[in-house]
């Protein structure tokens, strides 16, 4: 098809018949995952070596580049088309046999598929993997099988039709009357209702209106957001179109960060295409609906997530927030109403035009509707970007999707919401992921960051390493967050190092009550959150700290020693020769002893110790009992048989 601007509801009705029509003519095809994750692991090198050999071949045959496809640690990412045949970790020298077996021959290429850790079967089909099986992917169902540069790919399975059918016969009314019966909630973090934040603006007097999707994405670990605008980013444009008709805007931002080269490179080309065909500028689709969007780059301050100071950014000041109210949907961007949703959120919007509010509202629980995506990141087996039904439990969502604990150690908590999160513990995964039970556990929904952790993780430095976050990132504009802040993680610091005194639990309560209760905007308001979930649910590692100088998880250096185990070692000489500090004594065949006024604490020894001689021992809170200068191995043995005598 040739690019035709579309002026009629009409025309784009022939658009959509003739893109459906080449989607048929498709009847194989190989979908590579092309998303930051996979494209890191060499995708594009896979994608070139495909296309080389089918010209080779003379073979027509197309090779799509998609968006993530969510199982990361797998990348790079084949799948064959429409059989689903899922191929992982492949590389360029694997694509001969792809070809010539899967294509060619119809057969499997056995040592590219799936294993299940659990059952040790091998998976052929991307739907029978549990990682996917068990999931619930209505916004990110499409982005294994779609081009996002390409405008009629996104029109062959329905794109744009959901504003098509809002600009045939709805109103403004009625479109924002559908949102609040979804029970739509702002997937950012606050979790406000979306309907009434529309409503509140369609009802403000003035002509000047504004749309705002917040792509700022700063937690550690996150990428939720990223992917959407990477594998479907007129997924988005038409949910700010939808949402820019039914409060009466006519210019719209995506605040986005500069860090995401990839997201604003395939948004930038999908807002051109969209201009091209009709579906941005003026009179879209033949009406009298005006639009335009714009691309503001963030800087990456972590505070501009939070839409007061993301607003004063976009205006080209400093990012700091404001005090509320006036909202932003009553007085925002330039002090014109203003509507801003995370892409998230954006993105459910279409789905929800063209199936129903009571389709969408049959997800989840009674308060909080639809499915959440999560990056899903830790020491669990299956990590990646998830998206789940809301009311799923966090212990399904580790254990079914995640595949459970990896290496073999015992998952200890969950945080989830990103820096200002919270850290959930073990005992209570049979908590259900939506808004309120999440609050009411200390923790929040965050954007969608969640981070297992195993009983190898200290509690107490996983709240230093937040705070440590959240202080550089604080603006400093009022007290409560920029002192309070500063003053919690020097004292999370003190007890990671051995330093801490009985009384600083009791002052780390009072000072996050206070950071809690007192500061400006939400990010001071939720910075606690780390110290207080890890207060109410590890106290016991707190005061183990505190009491007896140790670390349970043996991960404070300051709390940690290294020492060799006599009758282990064997002379093997491999940790003093990669000892970094020269701490170690030792000779060929002679029991090797670290210096504890030398050492550095680094754990290569612990590392290059063969597995198995596991001769170095990592302690905390104790001594261990070693010679004071290399002693030969032989000499050790006898000297403990005649003591055992």
């Amino acid at each position: 098809m040739t690019m035709q601007r579309v002026s009629s509801l009409s025309e784009f009705e022939e658009m959509k018949r003739l893109a459906m029509e080449r989607r048929k003519l498709q009847k194989r095809y190989i979908a590579t995952c092309c998303g930051t994750g996979c494209t890191s692991a060499g995708s594009r090198v896979v994608v070139s070596a495909f296309n080389e050999i089918f010209s080779k071949l003379g073979l027509e045959f197309e090779v799509k580049t998609t968006g993530c496809h969510g199982f990361c640690e797998q990348g790079p990412i084949v799948i064959v088309r429409p059989e689903g045949v899922f191929y992982r970790m492949v590389k360029p020298e694997d694509v001969k046999r792809i070809v010539t077996k899967t294509i060619m021959e119809n057969k499997i290429v056995e040592e590219l598929l799936y294993v299940d850790p659990l059952t040790g079967k091998k998976i052929v089909h991307e739907a029978e993997i549990p990682f996917y099986k068990n999931q619930g992917r209505i916004l990110l169902s499409c982005n294994s099988d779609l081009n996002p540069t390409d405008i009629l790919d996104y029109i062959s399975i329905g794109g744009y039709s959901s504003l098509a059918k809002v600009l045939s016969g709805l109103t403004p009314e009625d479109v924002i009357r559908e949102i609040k019966k979804s029970g739509l909630r702002g997937r950012g973090g606050a979790g406000f209702r979306t309907g009434e934040k529309w409503e509140i603006a369609r009802k403000q007097k003035e002509e000047l209106k504004f749309i705002i999707c917040n792509a700022d994405e700063g937690d550690p670990g996150a990428y939720m957001d990223r992917s959407v605008l990477e594998g479907n980013p007129h997924l988005v444009i038409e949910g700010m179109l939808i949402g820019a008709y039914a409060i009466g805007a006519s210019m719209g931002y995506v605040y986005v960060r500069n860090e995401y080269p990839l997201a604003v490179k395939n948004l930038t080309e999908a807002i051109r295409q969209a201009h091209e065909y009709g579906f941005l500028g003026k009179n879209i689709l033949g009406s009298d609906f005006n639009f335009v969007i714009k691309i503001n780059r963030g800087g990456g301050a972590f505070v501009c997530g939070e839409e007061t100071a993301l607003m004063q950014s976009v205006e080209g000041r400093p990012g700091d927030p404001r005090p509320r109210p006036p909202y932003p949907a009553e007085k925002g961007l330039w002090e014109y109403p203003t509507v801003i949703n995370n892409v998230e959120t954006w993105a459910n919007v279409p789905k929800i035009i063209e199936k129903g509010a009571d389709w969408f509202a049959s997800y989840g629980t009674d308060g909080s509707k639809g499915t959440k995506i999560f990056s899903l990141v830790g020491k669990v087996k299956n990590t990646g970007l998830v998206e789940v039904p809301m009311g799923m439990s966090i212990g399904d969502l580790v254990y079914k999707v995640g595949g459970g604990p990896k290496n073999g150690n015992e998952i200890k908590a969950v945080q989830i919401g990103g820096p200002s999160g919270g850290c959930i513990p073990s005992e209570l995964f049979n908590l259900p992921i939506d808004f309120e039970s999440l609050t009411e556990a200390g923790a929040m929904m965050g954007s969608g960051g969640l981070i297992v952790m195993d009983e190898r993780t200290c509690m107490v430095d996983v709240a230093r390493y937040f705070l440590k976050f959240l202080k550089e990132e604080s603006c400093g504009k009022c007290t409560p967050c920029r002192e309070g802040i500063e003053r919690m993680h020097e004292i999370l610091t003190n007890i990671t190092e051995g330093k801490g005194e009985r009384e600083d639990i009791q002052l780390l309560e009072e000072l996050a009550s206070v950071v809690k209760d007192s500061s400006l905007c939400g990010l001071g308001k939720t910075s606690a959150n780390p110290v207080l979930t890890t207060l109410r649910y590890f106290r016991n590692e707190y005061e183990a700290h505190i009491k007896n100088k140790k670390c349970p998880a043996l991960v404070c250096k300051e709390l940690v020693s290294y020492y060799i185990d006599p009758d282990k070692c064997v002379g093997c000489l491999l940790c003093l020769k990669n000892c970094p500090s020269e701490a170690i004594l030792g000779e060929n065949k002679k029991i090797h002893v670290i210096l504890q006024d030398k050492c550095t604490k680094c754990g290569t020894c612990l590392e290059v110790c063969p597995p198995k001689v596991s001769a170095v021992l990592k302690v905390s809170g104790e001594k261990i009992v070693t010679p004071e200068k290399p002693i030969p191995v032989q000499e050790w043995k006898k000297r403990n048989q005649l003591e055992r005598r």
